[in-house]
């Protein structure tokens, strides 16, 4: 790969990482708003790592969370990536899956929230919450439903993301995509004959992988 088209991959790959977080950064703020909640925020799993990453934030904290992470099992958040169910909380001190030590260090402490897995093709991505909503009643199947809607636009969000930083890591040389970035490198150097070669070599593997 040139220079000057590997420089336009990885810009290419930012300016994308840039408009996938101020969508993901939308989502939170309007779900924030709509629940007139304190705060909504949505996690991504960092699979390498085993950790939930704060990519958005909205309401308190906003300044000081994004990047933080947390042990990928961590209180409401893990229990919802892993089980990939909702939950709701109005009071979530008698809840034992709540962490007061991790909410404590994020510098906010809610009395209650909503959760939500953010889910693409079946893959557990991250998680969506809301905190501290008005007390009503029952959390009504609208309420739900729109909450639900919330989470599918900050799954296609975090896919996104999660596919444009693969690539730049891949360019970066850094990830297991690293190696196909080098491959298609050496191809690129080789003479006609011996890169057609290349090429039905690696037609064949994409035929045996799929």
């Amino acid at each position: 790969m040139t220079d000057d088209l590997r420089a336009a991959v990885a810009a290419g790959a930012l300016a994308s990482d840039d408009a996938h977080r101020a969508l993901l950064q939308a989502t939170v703020d309007v779900a924030r708003a709509i629940f007139g909640a304190r705060a909504a925020s949505i996690f991504l799993l960092d699979e390498e790592a085993d950790e939930l990453v704060f990519e958005a934030v909205s309401g308190e904290g906003a300044a000081e969370l994004v990047g933080t992470r947390l042990p990928s099992s961590t209180g409401v958040a893990g229990w919802v990536l892993v089980t990939r169910q909702p939950l709701v909380l109005d009071d979530v001190q008698s809840d034992p899956r709540f962490s007061r030590e991790t909410a404590e260090k994020t510098g906010y402490v809610p009395k209650g929230l909503m959760a939500v897995p953010l889910l693409h093709d079946e893959r557990s991505l991250g998680v969506l919450q809301v905190l501290d909503r008005p007390q009503r009643s029952r959390f009504s199947l609208e309420e739900m439903d729109l909450l639900g809607l919330f989470a599918a636009q900050a799954a296609v969000g975090l896919e996104l993301m999660r596919t444009a930083r693969i690539a730049r890591g891949a360019l970066e040389g850094k990830g297991e995509l690293a190696v196909l970035a080098r491959v298609a490198a050496a191809l690129e150097r080789l003479e006609d004959g011996r890169r057609e070669a290349g090429l039905r070599l690696l037609g064949e593997l994409e035929r045996v992988l799929t």
